[in-house]
Order: structure tokens, then C-alpha cells, then sequence
């Protein structure tokens, strides 16, 4: 991997990981509010979850596992 390109991915790395954390504190803000959308709250977990296999999957570009 060029430098330019570990760059690229540590910029999407870091956009990717504060996505994450909003979702994180949206869907807190909806739960300590009582406003509660079932639906709408199962639609942000989904998408923190996708949004966390794919900080995983960037991580593992960055570091990738050394058999030894």
C-alpha cells in the first residue's frame, strides 16, 4: 500500500469512526428522551453495525494480521 493510499483510508477511517459515535449518541438521545422509534432506532443500530465491520475491515488494511 502507497502512502497516498494509507492515507485515504485513514481519513475514511477516522470519517467512518465519528459516524459511528453520532449514531452512538442519537440513538441515546432517542432512548433518555422517550421519544422512541422502534423501527427507526433497529434501523440506526443497523447501520452502526455495518459502519462498525467496516471500520474493522479498514483497520485490517492498516494492520493486517502477521502469521509468525
Amino acid at each position: 500500500m502507497t502512502e497516498e493510499e494509507e492515507q485515504e483510508v485513514r481519513f475514511e477511517l477516522a470519517r467512518l469512526k465519528q459516524e459511528h459515535s453520532d449514531l452512538d449518541a442519537a440513538i441515546a438521545v432517542m432512548s433518555e428522551t422517550g421519544k422512541i422509534d422502534p423501527l427507526r432506532i433497529q434501523r440506526l443500530k443497523k447501520k452502526k453495525l455495518a459502519l462498525k465491520d467496516r471500520i474493522a475491515a479498514l483497520g485490517d488494511q492498516l494492520l493486517p494480521d502477521i502469521i509468525a
